[in-house]
């Protein structure tokens, strides 16, 4: 029960941090940039917490038995890349499609036969996205 309890505190303060953004965004209290800013602060935060609770748990179970220390510790880096693969690409596959799409649209809109061109363009910045889900997915068949 205490897994859950530890696992559900990060998800809850993220969750509360893009709810507080969103409002911040729609009220106009806070610019772009420093929403932003506030979402990486606490994306870092969370993320730092995460690994320290790891290593501290990793620690107390390599006191006790090490063969379940060194299967606990690389499960878990697993998961940490798999993460880190879907999330980084994800990011990636999102810039890109977003610079691409709009410049995508206005070729279309000046030449209509640039839409099959404009699109590989779109799909190749999907394609970083479902590369980073593949690695993952090949990362934790492996665990």
């Amino acid at each position: 029960m205490l897994d859950y309890i530890l696992l559900s505190v990060p998800v809850i303060f993220l969750v509360a941090s893009v709810i507080f953004a969103y409002k911040s965004a729609v009220s106009g209290r806070r610019s772009r940039k420093r929403i932003v800013l506030s979402q990486i602060g606490s994306f870092a935060a969370v993320a730092s917490v995460c690994l320290v609770t790891a290593a501290i748990t990793a620690f107390a179970v390599s006191e006790g038995d090490a063969e379940t220390a060194k299967e606990g510790t690389s499960f878990g880096l697993a998961m940490i890349g798999a993460a880190l693969a879907t999330g980084i690409s994800g990011i990636g596959g999102g810039i890109a499609v977003g610079n691409a799409a709009p410049a995508a649209i206005g070729a279309t809109s000046e030449d209509p036969k640039a839409f099959g061109k404009a699109l590989i363009f779109v799909a190749l910045g999907e394609g970083v996205a479902l590369y980073g889900l593949l690695v993952s997915i090949l990362i934790i068949s492996k665990v």
